[in-house]
């Protein structure tokens, strides 16, 4: 069984390479690395971390050396981060190291979330009804960051042959996303945040144009109920299906229902074109959950685009875990890889048996490969609870 545990560059390099390598396999009993290969910002504890108890990661990076020919002629371009250069590149390390650790390497790549890159090229990014941007979000209807994304992952499949990639944003991200000082006085209801999270930037106009949907009526139309949404006193819900029924509670609304649908087919290519590129060797799995429609994720057309779905079931118990995991399972079929996510945080994860049992609920519906979350993000003594639920499922 695939098993496997996200890790940052950084926890390696603090830790160190031999020690981690070891705790990996005998303590947390892991056979794969989920290695950040591109990242966001952020403020992250370290609480095992000798050398640190809190991280700020360079915004917007890659950790693994590119090839500088497969992006010569690019509108976008990644930056490698400078922690590569001051303690090596960890990616290449797994890579050569894999007889020795018995670690494989997976890469757990962030595509269009990006908002160094979003600042560069502000003509890429997702716009709202209005016009205005989202700066951590490249639209993945810009054929630039659609260049992007595919390159990025090509070229590291060629350069390290990783086992899995793991997309995670590959489609349209929210409204909120934890953006520096978010601020909102008005209280937005659900299907406020959504309906000023659709995209309307002109790449998506003129392609859903190119495909017969008329994208100006729907813009007008989220417009018109955004507007309405900030002139009243008190926030009050419009659409009382919402979120329950995804965006089949739009379907009174013609040009809207028919966007959102038109919008899935833009992440489904984009993730069928990453796979196209990428090299054989590795199989290409996106990363999605309950909420992934809000994104443009259809679970079953990202499957059959790549190899299938890495499903995150962080705050599910274990009944949850197996109503919804039999139901991808189902979905996308018995020969498409299925990996179940799982974040040790607490309270979410309380206790070793708490995990097991989600984790043999996963394995029990079909789940072929486990991811656990994260390791520098937690304190020793939750490895092993990592290492039961391992120890479990094998």
């Amino acid at each position: 069984m695939h098993l496997s545990m996200w890790t940052y560059p950084w926890d390696i390099a603090d830790v160190g390479k031999e020690a981690f390598a070891a705790e990996a396999r005998a303590r947390v009993g892991v056979n794969s690395i989920s290695l950040s290969a591109s990242y966001h910002a952020g403020h992250f504890l370290q609480p095992r971390s000798p050398a640190r108890k809190s991280y700020f990661p360079e915004d917007g990076t890659i950790y693994f050396q590119p090839t500088p020919e497969r992006w010569s002629d690019k509108a976008i371009v990644p930056k490698v981060a400078e922690h590569v250069q001051q303690a090596g590149d960890m990616l290449g390390w797994l890579r050569d190291g894999r007889e020795e650790t018995g670690l494989a390497a997976s890469c757990w790549t962030v595509c269009l979330h990006n908002t160094r890159l979003g600042m560069l090229h502000p003509g890429h990014v997702t716009r709202s009804a209005f016009g205005d941007p989202n700066y951590f979000s490249l639209c993945p209807s810009s054929p630039a960051a659609q260049a992007y994304a595919v390159t990025l992952v090509a070229d590291m499949t060629e350069r390290y042959r990783p086992k899995v990639v793991e997309l995670e944003t590959p489609g349209f991200q929210g409204f909120y996303h934890e953006y520096h000082h978010e601020k909102d006085g008005m209280g937005m209801t659900p299907e406020d945040e959504f309906l000023l999270s659709i995209c309307f930037c002109e790449h998506c106009m003129a392609q859903a144009l190119a495909d017969g949907v008329d994208a100006e009526a729907a813009r007008q139309n989220v417009e018109t109920l955004i507007v309405a949404a900030c002139n009243r006193a008190v926030p009050q819900a419009q659409f009382p299906q919402f979120p329950a029924q995804g965006i089949a509670a739009f379907a009174a609304h013609e040009a809207l229902h028919d966007y959102l649908h038109w919008r899935i087919g833009q992440v489904t290519r984009l993730v069928g074109r990453i796979k196209q590129e990428a090299h054989p060797d590795s199989d290409i799995v996106t990363i999605t959950g309950p909420q992934g429609w809000r994104e443009g994720i259809n679970d079953k057309a990202v499957s059959d685009a790549a190899d299938g779905l890495l499903y995150s079931f962080y705050t599910q118990p274990a009944d949850a875990i197996t109503e919804m995991g039999s139901a991808a399972r189902a979905l996308i079929g018995p020969d498409k890889r299925l990996i179940g996510g799982l974040r040790v945080f607490y309270p979410e994860i309380v206790s070793g048996d708490d995990l097991t049992a989600r984790t043999m609920a996963a394995k029990a519906i079909g789940c072929d490969g486990l991811n656990f979350y994260n390791y520098g993000l937690i304190p020793q003594p939750r490895l092993d609870w990592i290492g039961q639920a391992t120890r479990a499922v094998r």
